[in-house]
């Protein structure tokens, strides 16, 4: 099976990218983020006609995740067990969504940015990685997938110059502790041994030629149960996604396992 993540920043926008970018790899689930679009907006009828099921939640301007699937796509379930919300009036965000494709349990989740680190936003992002943490420990013993956009850089060479980011989020200490508290609990990053070294980046700014100049940071991640990462023989970052007019601000990180 090819797992790939990909925060597409507007699916709307970008459904020609992504139609070409599953056919050019031969994905057979991927998982969304940003899709910025209710289920009744999505563009469907191309990935449909090209054997894909889809599982969304969203609305029409924020958030947004999705699931699309080749190889069957079971028992969705929008949001985790205790999700937090946000908001006034509170309410839970589309943030997060699972399905059983191929027999793994895939997440794409869309963790919350934090903003900046005495916004209430970085509160609710630390107490909704905590809750997912509490909800994914129960899941360590099938093939789990935990994919998507995570907004943390858990290592220094995980962001072009640490320096620049002296006192912002997804650096900070309690940010990290978050998500090294997924590791604890029996996850493994199954992508980095398979690009190992610093300047491997998921993301780019648009601002001031930040992908032309390789200013990046690496904050989209596969987490795998051990089940899942024993299964794991490959993975890349598709860097050259990131390029031309129209792309997304993130590129696409692509998992190959083999299930026999």
């Amino acid at each position: 099976m090819r797992l790939a993540t990909w925060n597409v920043n507007s699916l709307r926008a970008r459904i020609d990218r992504v139609e070409a970018f599953l056919q050019r790899h031969d994905v057979d689930v991927l998982a969304l983020q940003e899709t910025k679009a209710r289920e009744d907006q999505l563009p469907l009828m191309g990935l449909q006609s090209l054997g894909y099921e889809v599982a969304a939640a969203g609305y029409s301007q924020w958030n947004g995740v999705a699931i699309l699937s080749r190889v069957g796509l079971d028992d969705v379930e929008v949001g985790f067990p205790d999700m937090p919300t946000w908001g006034d009036p509170a309410a839970a965000e589309a943030r997060a969504i699972g399905a059983t494709c191929g027999g793994v349990r895939v997440w794409s989740l869309y963790v919350p940015n934090g903003r900046k680190v005495d916004d209430p936003h970085y509160a609710y992002k630390l107490d909704w990685l905590a809750r997912l943490r509490d909800a994914a420990t129960s899941w360590t013993d099938t093939p789990t997938a935990l994919v998507g956009d995570w907004n943390i850089a858990p290592q220094d060479d995980d962001v072009f110059d640490i320096g620049a980011f002296a006192g912002s989020t997804h650096i900070t200490p309690a940010e990290r502790a978050a998500f090294a508290a997924f590791v604890e609990a029996g996850y493994a990053d199954v992508v980095r041994p398979h690009t190992p070294g610093p300047e491997v980046y998921t993301y780019w700014d648009y601002y001031r030629q930040r992908f032309e100049r390789n200013r990046g940071m690496r904050i989209d991640f596969v987490l795998g149960s051990p089940p899942l990462a024993a299964r794991v023989t490959g993975a890349f970052v598709d860097r050259d996604e990131r390029a031309g007019t129209g792309a997304s601000d993130h590129a696409p990180v692509v998992v190959d396992l083999d299930l026999d």
